[in-house]
């Protein structure tokens, strides 16, 4: 059992670690992912300011523009309606990925498989319950520490024995240190669609 102490610091990497797991592959572009759903309430309510928080000053122009023209024209059929709001939806992803300096490569469909834990993340919020998120997160973190401190344990005894065993030793040591130095350069770094990818999983990642 993890002391106090032990656990927060343990929840501080994993989550800097978490968060910055390259999101630009999180679920900002698909249907039914968050940005689009607040396109959707800006077109139901005929206002583009739901929207706005997504883009950067220097972008909300064109997102403005092309909302005016959605609204113009999807009242016209349908078939319109379902035609410019998927333009909005593109336009407004797009807009998006571009002020946070990812590639914008499409609106993926609904049911389009996230990153790890973004749908955990997401849950935590609409639930307003945030320890489920934490011991998931937590969980990951701590067993992939508690496995590579126990290799590098077991190989320390008989690093002497000989210059394999040795260089098996080292080669364990060298995976254990860097994944807890990943993990504080990613709990300390800013998260963000560009930031350096980051694994907090098991045995084989880097």
């Amino acid at each position: 059992m993890m002391t106090r102490n032990t656990g927060l610091i343990v929840l501080l990497l994993a989550v800097g670690t978490f968060l910055s797991l390259q999101p630009a592959r999180a679920h900002c572009d698909t249907l039914d992912g968050p940005v689009v759903a607040d396109a959707r309430a800006a077109l139901a309510r005929g206002t583009v300011e739901p929207v706005l928080k997504w883009v950067t000053p220097e972008n909300e122009q064109e997102v403005r523009e092309a909302f005016t023209k959605t609204l113009a024209v999807r009242g016209l059929s349908p078939a319109a309606e379902e035609l410019v709001d998927r333009y909005f939806f593109e336009t407004l992803v797009r807009v998006h990925r571009a002020g946070e300096g990812a590639p914008y490569t499409g609106l993926k469909q609904a049911g389009t498989p996230m990153e790890p834990g973004v749908a955990e993340a997401d849950q935590a919020l609409a639930a307003g319950k945030l320890e489920p998120l934490v011991q998931m997160v937590t969980g990951v973190v701590s067993d992939g520490i508690a496995a590579r401190y126990g290799h590098v344990m077991e190989l320390k005894e008989h690093a002497d024995d000989s210059v394999s065993a040795g260089r098996e030793y080292v080669a364990a040591y060298v995976e254990y240190v860097h994944y807890v130095e990943r993990l504080l350069e990613a709990a300390e770094s800013a998260a963000g669609h560009d930031a350096p990818a980051a694994e907090a999983g098991g045995e084989g990642h880097h």
